[in-house]
Formats: C-alpha cells, sequence, structure tokens
C-alpha cells in the first residue's frame, strides 16, 4: 500500500471557533481554501486566509508562506458567499476526521502534488462517495480496474503524472458514466481507444501533451463534450465524426502535425474558440466560417495560411466583425487585451 503523503495540521480562526485542518505538508493555499468550504459553509472564492498579517496566494504553497504545522491562520469571509446553514451539522462532523473519513463526508479527494507513485488503497474503500478525483502533478503510473468503482465521479484530474497506453484501464474508465471532466495531459499516451466514446457525459477532456498520433472515429459519440485540448501531440489527422460532437465550443489541437481539418468542422455550431496555430495547414474547411457562427476566437499562427489567404474564406467578413467587436469590448473594460488587434495569422511579410 501506498504510505501516506506527510501532513501538518493548521489551526483556522474563523466566527469565534478554531478549527483545526489537516493538509499535505505539501499543500497550496487553493487546497486549504477547499477543505475548509464543507467545514465553514464559505466557498473558496470568498475566502481570505490570513497568517503572521500576510494574506495567502492561492498557487503559493503553504510552506512557502511559512504556513507550518500549527500554525494560525485567519479566515475573513466575503459576504454572499456562503452556502447556507443546512451544510453546518455536516461541516462541524469533518473537523477531527481522518481523510478517508473526510472524502466519505466531502466526496473530495484532494491528492495533487504528493509525490505519489500509485492511487492509494484508501481511495477505493471511499468509491461510493468520491465525486472528484484530483491526484495531478505526482508519478503515478498505472490507472488501475478499480476506478470502475468510482461510480459517483464527476472530475477526474491525472495531469502531469506517468501513465502510459499499457497501465491505463479503459475498460474501467468506460464505467464512469457520471463523468464530466477527464485531464489526462501531460503523460505518456500513445493513443486512445474506441471506448472512450462510453463516456457520453463527458463535458471536457484535456490530452494534451502527450504523444498521440490520431484520435479515434468513437469521439463523435461525445455529444455533450464541450471542451476539446489536445494540444502538444503528434495528430496527423482528425477523423470526421469530431463534426457529430455538436456541444462544441472551445477546441485546441496546436502544436501537431495536422495538415487539413476535416469539412466536417462546419457542422460545429456552436464552437467559439479554435486554436490551431504551429501546425502545417494550408486549408480551412469552406463551411468554417459560413456555419460556425459562433466562432468568435481563432489561431491560426505558425501555419501555411496567412491572413491574405484567410480573407477569401467565404464568411470571413462576418467572423472578422465579431473577433474585432470582442477586441473592443477587452479594450473597453481593459481586460485581456495588449490594444494590438490580432487578425488570427501571420501577415505574409512576416514569412519573408
Amino acid at each position: 500500500m501506498e504510505s501516506s503523503p506527510p501532513t501538518i495540521t493548521v489551526q483556522v480562526k474563523f466566527a469565534r471557533r478554531t478549527i483545526p485542518v489537516e493538509v499535505p505538508a505539501a499543500a497550496t493555499t487553493a487546497e486549504l481554501k477547499r477543505l475548509l468550504q464543507p467545514l465553514t459553509n464559505v466557498l473558496p472564492r470568498g475566502q481570505r486566509l490570513v497568517c503572521k498579517g500576510k494574506v495567502l496566494q492561492d498557487a503559493a504553497s503553504l510552506s512557502s508562506m511559512q504556513v507550518v504545522d500549527g500554525s494560525k491562520v485567519m479566515l475573513i469571509a466575503s459576504l454572499g458567499l456562503h452556502q447556507g446553514e443546512r451544510q453546518t451539522q455536516k461541516a462541524e462532523a469533518v473537523v477531527g476526521k481522518s481523510r478517508a473519513e473526510r472524502w466519505k463526508l466531502t466526496g473530495v479527494v484532494a491528492l495533487h502534488d504528493c509525490d505519489l507513485k500509485a492511487v492509494p488503497e484508501e481511495v477505493w474503500d471511499c468509491a461510493p462517495s468520491v465525486r472528484i478525483l484530483d491526484a495531478s502533478n505526482n508519478c503515478i503510473k498505472e490507472i488501475p480496474h478499480k476506478i470502475a468503482a468510482l461510480k459517483s465521479l464527476n472530475k477526474l484530474l491525472l495531469t502531469a503524472n506517468d501513465v502510459d497506453d499499457e497501465n491505463i484501464s479503459w475498460e474501467g474508465l468506460s464505467c464512469l458514466q457520471k463523468l464530466l471532466n477527464l485531464s489526462l495531459s501531460q503523460n505518456r499516451l500513445v493513443s486512445l481507444p474506441s471506448t472512450l466514446g462510453s463516456l457520453t457525459s463527458l463535458r471536457e477532456f484535456r490530452i494534451a501533451n502527450n504523444r498521440l498520433d490520431n484520435l479515434p472515429i468513437e469521439i463523435g459519440s461525445l455529444k455533450h463534450l464541450q471542451i476539446l485540448i489536445a494540444n502538444n501531440n503528434r495528430i496527423s489527422a482528425l477523423p470526421s465524426s469530431i463534426g457529430d460532437c455538436e456541444s462544441l465550443t472551445e477546441v485546441d489541437l496546436s502544436s501537431n502535425l495536422l495538415t487539413e481539418l476535416p469539412e466536417a468542422f462546419g457542422k460545429l455550431y456552436n464552437l467559439k474558440v479554435l486554436h490551431l496555430r504551429n501546425n502545417g495547414l494550408t486549408s480551412l474547411p469552406s463551411t468554417l466560417f459560413k456555419k460556425c457562427m459562433q466562432l468568435i476566437t481563432l489561431d491560426l499562427h505558425g501555419t501555411e495560411i496567412t491572413n491574405d489567404i484567410l480573407r477569401q474564406v467565404e464568411g470571413w467578413e462576418e467572423f472578422d466583425e465579431r473577433q474585432r467587436q470582442k477586441h473592443q469590448k477587452q479594450l473597453d473594460f481593459r481586460v485581456g487585451s495588449s490594444g494590438v488587434f490580432d487578425e488570427g495569422a501571420d501577415d505574409d511579410n512576416r514569412r519573408r
């Protein structure tokens, strides 16, 4: 059995009481906030944590902020971000529980950045209760068939591990019929099986930074898929069945080996964001701009398609108007824009 990662106990002062919270020694402030949510009824975004006069930043590790075993942390809650009194009794029950008991009560298994080489056996013991399993940024090599026991799982995050094709049970994963979010980015996967199409409830699929050379035809069965992130692979062609993923709003296929897109891309009527930079593309589907009327962000930098070529595609004028309106809104609200309008591709003169 995998040994438990070292933990510390932080004394959190909130609402005239002190709550002892056990967290992994390598935890971040964001993880501490997630653990505090069921204990305080305050959503993470409404929590402000202060230790020794300093506000703890979400992305920072507790150790880097000098939070150690026994440290006292003050929780300041924002008004309007409480979950309601109905959670109070359950929240009180969580205090002082072991991590397995806490997982059963909250349904959240937070194991990211714990230097794990395998999923702890305790997780399988909590199987019926687990809704979220985050084991990102570890050294996990195997996803066993036991994963099938997590029947209530909604979110499975396994980013940045060491999983390869031979050590992932897709048969087990296909049993997770309530799974909405699956992240397998930054592993060592070379292929995806046809059983991927069994995950029909999937809303978000992240498979970036692997070694994939294709996507299976069965991806077209994912009718509810909204976000597909598959950048930094070796994908050279896409199945036309991707056009059946009618709910897609965001697709990232940057830094692959694509030379063309299937015409079926024109069937993605809900598509808003399409990232294709650093591919060998020379043309776009003829109906992309005509039929994808919600498309507002297109990135073709580093491809053979220049802005001059882009302007010749039917429907480009309407697309250009939409992206200019978005750019103007960003300028008006000073959000997410450098002030320079990006047409979406490289200019001819930059390629000389």
